[in-house]
């Protein structure tokens, strides 16, 4: 399916509706970007990433796997993931929010590209096999999702997510709804 700009609104709606965890991301993503920035924030806040990462897969996402990621960013002195979030709240650029977060225990790329997402969300998209697919399958990305990406697969993604959502006139935010609903 081609992207446009009906598809994409459709979609976003669509998210809206019948995605569960549509009210609390929103919320989020309108008060840990400040939370973040000005590091008035909790460690729960911090580990709310990661649980959303994991669990807006709704079960399709192995339990065991998802649970241990959780566990070992538990296992993350707070310090440490303040500095990694205020390093990547500070960055000049994509690979060094990447690289200051994946720092941290149970912090890979996607993760990693989940709190840009939340640290910046006009600048920055999550990614994850569903969204990358929906890319695909619309001819705008030309390999199948790498498992788990690098940085520079992830810079590659972001900047293709960039590209569609100036050339339909959308917000990331509104781009990811989308992609997410379209590789149901």
């Amino acid at each position: 399916m081609a992207l446009t700009k009906s598809v994409i609104e459709s979609q976003a709606r669509d998210y809206r509706r019948h995605e569960p965890l549509y009210t609390v991301e929103a919320e989020n993503r309108e008060t840990l970007p400040t939370a973040f920035a000005s590091g008035a924030y909790g460690r729960r806040d911090a580990a709310w990433v990661v649980r959303w990462y994991y669990r807006r897969f709704l079960g399709a996402y192995p339990d065991a796997e998802r649970r241990d990621a959780e566990e070992r960013f538990w296992d993350n002195d707070f310090e440490a993931v303040r500095d990694a979030v205020g390093d990547a709240v500070d960055a000049d650029d994509t690979a060094a929010m990447i690289d200051a977060l994946t720092a941290l225990e149970a912090v890979d790329v996607p993760v990693a590209s989940a709190f840009c997402m939340f640290i910046d969300p006009h600048e920055y998209v999550v990614v994850g096999p569903r969204e990358w697919s929906a890319l695909r399958d619309a001819g705008e990305l030309p390999t199948a999702y790498p498992d788990p990406p690098s940085r520079s697969q992830y810079e590659t993604y972001l900047e293709c997510c960039r590209s569609v959502a100036e050339r339909l006139d959308c917000e990331l935010w509104t781009l990811y709804r989308a992609l997410w609903r379209l590789s149901v």
